[in-house]
């Protein structure tokens, strides 16, 4: 699975400096660090609690009495006690049996996020590790250096393990990464280029780096960066589909949604298709015409549709923003310096919206499939060639411009299928119920890159039917799309290769060029 940045997030989101504190990070942060490069440093005031927790700490190591993860091996063997002298061994032991994933290696936008977003909650003094820890970590993600992090390994439970393993053993100098330029040299090289000494992890530290949310957590915070533009450009080819569909814009208006329904993301979707089809001589002409009493589902549904998804990503911001605000590790310090076992590693509260947001990407994708399929029948499509061909029978037009879509919103379909109601018992059955986060992440990160690409399709066939309502014009916010669309795809015409045209449109929905054009004429979206 590949996936890369969205949109405009890489204009607007600028590279000013992240400080890391006890309070955490906003999710702005994370996407700044993990996909822009902003450098990161710790607040001193983090630094300084993170001391005074790990000198509480070594006290408890030094005492008699047996700790968790500090003074015992971990999982099974909770109960086994580990001599001082050996300690150091345990540690390293860890993280290099943890390292064990297998498969492609995954983005660095996702091995960025989860090295900060551990950093983060190692910044909040309630894991117990040296400051020296955080600071590496830190280190580590403003050399550019990036840890090789494979894509199976982790069950979502007792924190992304192996994902976090390979993160955790280039701080000790071991383990395989990429330089700044993405190319994979030596471990010791790249950090002593850096001028990064490798950690030597003490009790508690290697449990600390790799008992997290982290990876999935950091996937879920991108995807909805993400789906927030992808929802407005649905709301975009929606509009657009109308008018080449000669529909009515009547179902849009406010009074029909907010007053008789009230999800907010319908209403908001409404008013966006209506914003950018105001003033539309299309829709002018077909309501003087008024031959149709109403549109299909896949028109006159969209806000029904579009909406849902839009109040699915608000619950799972919701869920993402208390994500952030929590400090993940097993045995956590608590405030009046008790070290206690816990399962606020368990991922589910995040796998669940993580496959919520893979069912909601699937429908979008399936019903902006079933507008571009109507612009191609001849049957359905009120006056259009069929296929919108120059020349049908000679040219094929957008026929398999339209296969490639159900083929992208059969694969959507099969994603959406929840990872998060599997369980694969683990570790002797001392770790029996897992939540599978991880696996639904991978796949929400495949879903997102197939709806812009299904939209992009919708977008290109829209945008070639209005042409072919000439001299009848469309919105000017449409119009605008239009335009910056044909700077880089051809209008109407014979068959072309039609591959770049669909590239094309789907770079213009990635930098947000497409969606600008209509922004600079009707003001933001919703």
């Amino acid at each position: 699975m590949t996936s890369q940045p969205a949109s405009r997030t890489a204009s607007s989101v600028a590279r000013q400096p992240v400080t890391l504190g006890t309070d955490g990070l906003t999710a702005t942060d994370v996407l700044s660090v993990a996909r822009h490069g902003a450098p990161v440093d710790l607040d001193p005031a983090a630094r300084e609690h993170v001391a005074a927790v790990r000198a509480h700490i070594d006290a408890l190591a030094a005492g008699e009495t047996p700790v968790y993860g500090v003074s015992t091996g971990f999982g099974a063997l909770a109960d086994t006690s580990i001599p001082p002298s050996m300690r150091h061994a345990l540690q390293r032991s860890l993280i290099r049996s943890h390292a064990a994933g297998a498969g492609p290696e995954v983005e660095r936008e996702v091995v960025r996020a989860l090295m900060l977003l551990r950093a983060r909650t190692l910044a909040s003094g309630r894991t117990g590790v040296r400051p020296v820890v955080v600071e590496t970590m830190l280190a580590l993600l403003n050399a550019g250096i990036t840890p090789i992090v494979h894509e199976y390994g982790s069950l979502g439970c007792s924190g992304d393990l192996a994902p976090l393993s390979h993160c955790a053993i280039v701080l000790m100098g071991e383990g395989r990464a990429r330089d700044r330029d993405g190319a994979e040299r030596p471990v010791p090289e790249l950090l002593a280029e850096a001028g990064i000494v490798p950690v030597l992890l003490e009790e508690k530290e290697g449990l600390a780096l790799i008992n997290g949310t982290d990876g999935m957590l950091g996937m879920l915070l991108m995807a909805l960066a993400d789906l927030d533009e992808l929802v407005r450009t649905a709301d975009l080819t929606t509009a657009l589909t109308v008018q080449g569909l000669r529909g009515r814009d009547g179902v849009f208006r406010p009074e029909l949604h907010a007053p008789l329904r009230p999800h907010p993301g319908q209403a908001a979707s409404a008013a966006n298709v209506l914003a950018l089809l105001e003033g539309s001589p299309i829709i002018a002409d077909v309501a003087a015409e008024g031959s149709r009493v109403q549109d299909a589902y896949s028109l006159r549904c969209a806000p029904q549709v579009a909406g849902a998804v839009r109040d699915t990503i608000t619950h799972a911001r919701t869920v993402a923003e208390r994500e952030l605000a929590a400090a993940i590790d097993n045995p956590v310090v608590l405030e009046d310096g008790t070290v206690t076992s816990n399962g606020n590693f368990h991922g589910a509260p995040v796998a669940y919206v993580l496959d919520f947001l893979a069912i909601a990407s699937a429908d979008l994708a399936s019903i902006a499939e079933r507008r571009t399929d109507r612009m191609l029948d001849k049957s359905r499509s009120h006056g259009l060639p069929p296929f919108l061909a120059d020349d049908p029978g000679v040219d094929s037009g957008f026929m398999i411009a339209q296969y490639t879509q159900a083929a992208l919103v059969s694969e959507m379909k099969r994603l959406a299928v929840p990872a998060s109601v599997d369980s694969i018992p683990s570790s002797a059955m001392q770790e029996d119920h897992v939540s599978m986060g991880w696996h639904a992440a991978r796949k929400l990160r495949t879903s997102v890159e197939n709806l812009r690409r299904v939209l992009a399709i919708e977008l290109l066939t829209a945008a070639r039917a209005v042409d072919l309502r000439a001299p009848l014009q469309p919105s000017t916010a449409c119009a605008a799309v239009i335009g910056v669309l044909r700077e880089n795809v051809e209008g109407p015409g014979p068959d072309r290769f039609l591959a770049p045209d669909i590239a094309a449109a789907e770079e213009g929905l990635r930098d947000g060029s497409l969606l600008a054009a209509a922004e600079g004429v009707v003001g933001p979206l919703a």
